[in-house]
């Protein structure tokens, strides 16, 4: 298993083309802008898109499910607890900011411990709750896709609707920090980390 990643849109999201390297199957993580540079990565890379998964349901991380699921058809996948999110893109103030459009309601609702298959490779979810109600990870084979959770030294804002910092600290705590110190961390936002690395330097849970 492989990734690729681009930053798209005007929050310079952290968009990821995670793929099976025999298969080349791949799935789309948190399309949230600039659906036409996604497909040239896909196009140049030779990948074929067969899931479309959101870490959760805020508009920068959803909007281009739309343009992603017309083109390609592939399923998309969400937490039941920010599905409604999905329909009201043009409700949000970032919305045209960010040219984002209303996502296509999910297909299939994620569950802790679901495993995703792509090509012959998996992606193992992880509900970690906190930044939004129905926030999850990805583990993947050495890295942990963290959305809008864990950041290099930061963590999730909270003071959106749904948000709880005490839910998004004991998901740090108990569910990404428990993983090896080598797990490389894949956030939604800003540079890659390590476990390791927040352990001993992020401000915000040391």
């Amino acid at each position: 298993m492989n990734y690729e990643m681009l930053i798209v849109g005007a929050l310079e999201t952290n968009c990821y083309l995670v793929y099976c390297t025999e298969t080349l199957e791949c799935a789309v993580v948190d399309p949230g802008a600039e659906a036409e540079r996604i497909f040239k990565v896909i196009a140049e890379k030779n990948l074929k898109p067969s899931l479309l998964l959101n870490t959760h349901g805020h508009v920068d991380h959803i909007g281009a499910n739309k343009d992603i699921k017309e083109r390609f058809g592939v399923p998309l996948y969400i937490h039941s607890a920010d599905s409604p999110m999905l329909e009201v893109v043009h409700q949000t103030e970032m919305a045209a900011f960010l040219g984002a459009k209303d996502s296509p309601p999910a297909d299939y609702f994620f569950k802790d411990g679901d495993k995703l298959k792509i090509g012959k490779s998996f992606l193992q979810v992880i509900h970690t709750p906190g930044h939004s109600p129905g926030s999850v990870s990805f583990l993947g084979n050495g890295f942990l896709l963290s959305g809008d959770t864990l950041f290099y030294g930061g963590v999730g804002r909270t003071d959106l609707p749904g948000g709880s910092w005490q839910e998004l600290e004991s998901s740090i705590k108990n569910r990404i920090l428990t993983m090896p110190d080598e797990m490389l961390v894949l956030t939604g936002h800003g540079p890659s980390t390590t476990v390791g690395q927040e352990k001993r330097s992020n401000p915000f849970i040391t």
